[in-house]
């Protein structure tokens, strides 16, 4: 019986691969969705449009973004997780979905390692620390000490999980004493620090560095690993002082759990060349964004340590989860 047993079983398995091979060889043969958790018009979305045109020439099928914002990520990361492995629908995922959802909330609606396929990192968003103008802060260090002679004095602006959490993460690590103001985006919040309304931000936002190039507001750091070319005399957190700082935000494009091996290496193979063109580079950057592109297993690694960064990080700045 056991015999028996074991010849049906590859005979299954060969009769799925007769069937399933002339759909991969012929992959894709239709459009495929590339899902967004942002809004249209921001820095994610344009960096969505730019990967997604020359992959569409690459691929032969139109590569369409499509924007399913709302629940931190969490309703973009459904979507994929949800859809069919057939490679016809894909993730743009960031921080925000595959690290904020799955450690800020009680019970996520999916496993960011069990879920989801990793195919290529897209690279990383330049967040800053940005200060209002008049602060009297110059350099990091100088902030702390102004923080600790006022605790519960400054305010800083927060307008998506990244910048909470890293907020938060700087606050315990410095052990100093601040007070949040929720924002609906990195936009509204540098607006309001240009006005002098909230003493701080750390963000991401092509108008925040256009802004401290003029020096209408500081730039005090940077959470890049290294300085960003666009504001290269501001230091990183660690030469700041902060080598323990830990919180990134990054890009980086997923499947559904279980999709094909040929079709993940098709994308991989076309998503690292696209990334390789100096034009391409050259968009991203005018978005203040470092392209960087990965192996599937170089990304699913990565999504396992900054997993382990957010646990951890939410667990000493003591944010309840929702």
């Amino acid at each position: 019986m056991k015999i028996l047993s074991r010849r049906l079983a590859v005979l299954v398995a060969l009769a799925i691969a007769v069937v399933s091979f002339p759909a991969l060889a012929q992959y894709p043969n239709k459009p495929i969705r590339l899902v967004l958790q942002f809004p249209a018009g921001g820095i994610a979305d344009a960096v969505a449009r730019i990967v997604a045109q020359p992959l569409s020439q690459a691929l032969g099928q139109p590569v369409i973004v499509e924007n399913r914002p709302g629940a931190d990520g969490a309703i973009a990361g459904e979507t994929v997780m949800k859809a069919a492995p057939d490679g016809y629908t894909l993730l743009l995922a960031t921080n925000s979905t595959l690290s904020a959802v799955p450690t800020l909330r009680k019970n996520p609606p999916y496993d960011p390692v069990a879920d989801f396929s990793p195919i290529s990192m897209v690279g990383r968003f330049s967040f800053f620390v940005f200060t209002r103008p008049g602060l009297q802060a110059k350099a990091l260090s100088e902030l702390v000490d102004l923080a600790r002679a006022n605790p519960g004095k400054l305010n800083y602006g927060t307008g998506n999980t990244t910048s909470i959490l890293a907020t938060a993460q700087l606050k315990s690590l410095a052990g100093i004493d601040m007070v949040q103001v929720p924002y609906k985006g990195d936009a509204p919040a540098t607006t309001d620090l240009l006005g002098g309304r909230v003493d701080l931000v750390i963000a991401s936002t092509v108008p925040g560095l256009a802004l401290a190039k003029e020096g209408k507001i500081g730039a005090l750091a940077t959470l890049l690993s290294r300085r960003s070319s666009h504001l290269p005399d501001v230091p990183t957190m660690a030469e700041a002082g902060f080598p323990k700082y830990s919180v990134s935000s990054w890009a980086g494009i997923f499947g559904p759990a279980k999709l094909p091996r040929p079709i993940v290496e098709r994308l991989t193979r076309e998503i690292n060349a696209i990334l390789q063109r100096p034009e391409v580079k050259d968009q991203l950057d005018r978005q203040a964004f470092e392209g960087e592109s990965s192996t599937p297993e170089e990304l699913g690694a990565f999504v396992k340590e900054q997993l382990e960064v957010w646990r951890r990080s939410v667990r000493e700045a003591g944010i309840q989860q929702e």
